[in-house]
């Protein structure tokens, strides 16, 4: 969801006691990312860090919240949480905790734990991208990713999204530029894959002239192969999944050299635009594997 902050440079540290610790600290976290501190006036590690969290928490002008929890007052919170070392800070995210740790850290760890958890401003863009895309408003998306990627050139989600638009707005050779970028070890390189997978089908299928032309080509001549990979690329352009593989299949049968390998790796590529899971993934790949063998 897209954080709205609820706190100020002024509110951002609160004292929270367990009858408000539900509003306080889950509510408010649906909205605003929020840090709990739990620390006890006896504990010097605590008098160590909870000035830096303070600190912290004003600079970051609301971004996120800082709920400190004296567990010598409210021993129910700590139980619930199973607090057995003070200091201890949970940081927690529409409603549920998403990441803590133990101990007076650094300040540079601080921060990095921080950022882990508080969205950036590039994620801030590129989450209201998709909001736009889903709203069906192109423009204004492609616009908030582009945002985004200026903050940060390499955030998974503007280049997947921003590939995305460009590849539903027709400008396949763009949307291939951006989809490679992702990075390797993201949530999203798979969908990025995908589609620039089906990109790269649509800009062969318009380089070679389109599935009418392809047609009349193999109908000259069954035995052009370039129509027939030319055919199956336009199919694919149109997601006409099933008959693509099929003449796939039918030119690795006809040719046992260079347009073999060649309709092999796009037969790949298609698995690879429809996923592992895919019904036509798991008929095709077994009927590709014998033609191997």
């Amino acid at each position: 969801m897209a954080y709205e902050s609820t706190a100020t440079s002024a509110g951002a540290v609160i004292d929270v006691a367990e009858a408000a610790f539900e509003a306080e600290v889950i509510d408010r976290s649906y909205d605003t990312p929020v840090l709990v501190d739990f620390w006890a006036p006896w504990c010097g590690p605590c008098r160590a860090l909870s000035p830096v969290l303070e600190r912290l928490a004003h600079e970051a002008n609301g971004q996120w919240v800082l709920a400190k929890v004296n567990t010598d007052e409210n021993p129910g919170i700590s139980g619930a949480f199973r607090i057995t070392s003070i200091p201890t800070v949970i940081a927690f995210v529409e409603g549920e905790p998403v990441n803590a740790f133990m101990g007076a850290l650094p300040e540079a760890k601080i921060r990095a734990f921080i950022d882990g958890v508080v969205p950036s401003e590039a994620d801030r863009l590129a989450e209201a991208a998709m909001a736009s895309e889903a709203s069906d408003d192109p423009a204004a998306a492609e616009s908030g990713y582009r945002a985004a990627l200026a903050l940060d050139p390499a955030h998974p989600a503007a280049l997947l999204g921003l590939g995305r638009v460009l590849f539903n707005t027709h400008r396949v050779h763009e949307a291939v530029g951006f989809l490679d970028r992702v990075p390797h070890g993201t949530p999203e390189r798979e969908k990025a894959e995908s589609w620039a997978a089906k990109a790269r089908f649509q800009s062969e299928s318009g380089v070679s002239g389109g599935e009418t032309e392809a047609r009349r080509r193999v109908a000259d001549n069954p035995d052009d192969m370039d129509a027939r990979l030319a055919l199956t690329a336009a199919l694919t352009a149109r997601e006409q999944y099933r008959e693509a593989l099929e003449g796939l299949l039918e030119v690795m049968k006809l040719d046992r050299d260079a347009y073999h390998d060649r309709a092999h790796e796009r037969m790949l590529a298609i698995f690879k635009a429809l996923g592992d899971d895919h019904d036509l993934t798991r008929e095709y790949r077994p009927q590709l594997a014998a033609l191997l063998w």
